[in-house]
């Protein structure tokens, strides 16, 4: 290691030292720029904050309470101590090594009511209709003639469908049309 710093301590030695020095850092530094430039390379998608669409932004209604606006927003990305009364949402992307988009929207509440929506996006006049993605299936009402018990004892033969049978005869109401003896 000393005999190391001895040689570049050499006035000869100087020169093709710094020119090595100063190739291997440029070329350092230039390797995002070429691999970003390569065709066929893939670079992620970043995605930062919170997921803010004109969907959501249509949701909201004047008079919300702020907990209606958590369901709809989710937590705001800053909430300032000096203004407490006012909720940031900001949403940055960037797509695949493209220049970053960032929007932001912010939400003025008076009491606990919200009263201005400031920011990238406006909220539409019309009303939200969201369709449903649930479906109902109606299934039918089973008839159960046997019990699970019953259904066992008939496949193993202990099953006392002969003897309840021949009770239910004995013991059944002659109807009107049968004579009495």
């Amino acid at each position: 290691m000393i005999l190391f710093f001895e040689i570049i301590l050499q006035p000869q030695m100087r020169k093709p030292f710094f020119s090595l020095s100063l190739l291997a850092s440029l070329t350092m530094v230039s390797c995002t720029t070429i691999l970003n430039n390569l065709p066929g390379v893939y670079t992620i998608d970043i995605q930062q904050g919170n997921i803010i669409d004109q969907s959501m932004i249509d949701q909201l209604r004047p008079n919300m309470n702020k907990r209606q606006v958590l369901y709809i927003m989710g937590s705001p990305m800053l909430v300032d101590v000096f203004h407490p009364q006012r909720w940031d949402y900001i949403y940055s992307k960037q797509p695949g090594g493209e220049p970053r988009v960032q929007k932001r929207i912010s939400l003025l509440f008076d009491e606990d009511r919200i009263i201005a929506i400031q920011g990238d996006f406006k909220p539409s006049t019309l009303p939200i209709i969201k369709p449903s993605e649930e479906k109902t299936i109606d299934v039918p009402k089973r008839d159960i003639e046997k019990t699970m018990w019953e259904t066992i004892t008939g496949l193993v033969g202990l099953d006392n469908t002969d003897d309840i049978s021949e009770t239910d005869q004995s013991n059944k109401k002659p109807t009107t049309n049968e004579p009495q003896s």
